[in-house]
């Protein structure tokens, strides 16, 4: 008997690769995997369209569309990790030596205001600095999934015509947040690895930046892959986790290499369900609402389907 098949997309890494591969597959069902080279695109795809059944998303963009009423339910399997610090940087021209010397000045941000990075490290900003965010000029160089959100009055898009790189040469922003390449640009946080590894010890927190999505009406007809999807992507996680243990993988990514460190602090860098996550998600909640991402408060438990609330992996 054929098995039905639902299309997924989400980018191949280590705690993936078992279930992309199909080494690892889902009890009742098939991923029919959709290659998109630049995630982001797909993350687009996904809110405005549904284009996937079953899709990777950024934490926020899914939090923010949810509030705007996507019809999408998340997993609560946690593909993305990562520290921010290194998403800070300065303009060496700005004469900036503190994050504080940032407020009543412009910074850039990499793409919209609700990516999930820039949305960390202003976080990190207010939370470990004791920055203002509310006295800092955002500068976007692109807009938001969501096309319905709007961001709040300090936050601005770049002017027509210009562009933030020109901003940087200009002196006009003081930093920036995000990936961005840039001469000018140096590090806000000197030891940013250090700093993310030592805000991991005292609060316990390893932000997450992706999850997986099921759109709504293929989670109604087909209640049960919810939960498959799940143990299927704990399974192939728990088979990388093994192997850096073990020491298996030959040529270890800076991903790898960021997890190995990690397990000097968390037995699992990686780890899947609700429960083993409520803090952070619950951090980053509050960011979401500090920082005009959404407009009210929400449950933990109301961002995921049911029948995952009790999984672990």
């Amino acid at each position: 008997m054929t098995r039905p098949t639902f299309k997924a997309v989400s980018r191949m890494q280590g705690n993936n690769q078992a279930v992309k591969d199909g080494t690892v597959k889902p009890a009742s069902f098939d991923f029919d995997w959709e290659e998109v080279p630049v995630l982001v695109k797909a993350f687009r795809r996904m809110v405005r369209g549904l284009e996937f059944d079953i899709s990777e998303m950024a934490l926020t963009t899914y939090i923010c569309a949810r509030e705007h009423g996507v019809k999408f339910t998340a997993l609560p399997i946690f593909l993305v990790r990562g520290f921010h610090h290194a998403a800070i940087f300065k303009n060496s021209k700005a004469g900036i030596t503190h994050p504080k010397d940032l407020e009543g000045k412009k910074v850039g941000v990499n793409r919209g205001y609700t990516v999930t990075t820039g949305v960390w490290a202003r976080g990190i900003l207010q939370d470990e600095y004791g920055v203002d965010l509310d006295k800092i000029t955002w500068v976007l160089s692109g807009d938001e999934h969501v096309a319905d959100y709007r961001p709040p009055a300090n936050a601005v898009p770049v002017e027509e015509g210009r562009t933030l790189e020109e901003m940087l040469d200009s002196g006009e922003l003081a930093g920036a947040v995000g990936t961005l390449d840039h001469p000018l640009l140096e590090p806000m946080i000197p030891d940013a690895a250090g700093a993310g590894m030592a805000a991991l010890k005292t609060h316990g927190v390893f932000p997450i930046n992706h999850l997986v999505v099921v759109r709504d009406d293929v989670l109604a007809a087909n209640p049960h892959i919810a939960a498959e999807t799940f143990e299927a992507f704990a399974e192939s996680k728990r088979r990388y986790v093994e192997a850096l243990k073990a020491g298996r993988i030959a040529e270890p990514t800076a991903i790898d290499k960021l997890h190995t460190h990690v397990m000097e602090v968390m037995a699992d860098p990686l780890p899947y369900g609700v429960e083993p996550n409520r803090p952070t998600l619950e951090k980053l909640i509050g960011h979401a609402l500090a920082q005009g991402i959404i407009t009210k408060p929400v449950e933990v438990d109301s961002l995921f389907a049911e029948s995952t609330l009790g999984l672990t992996g």
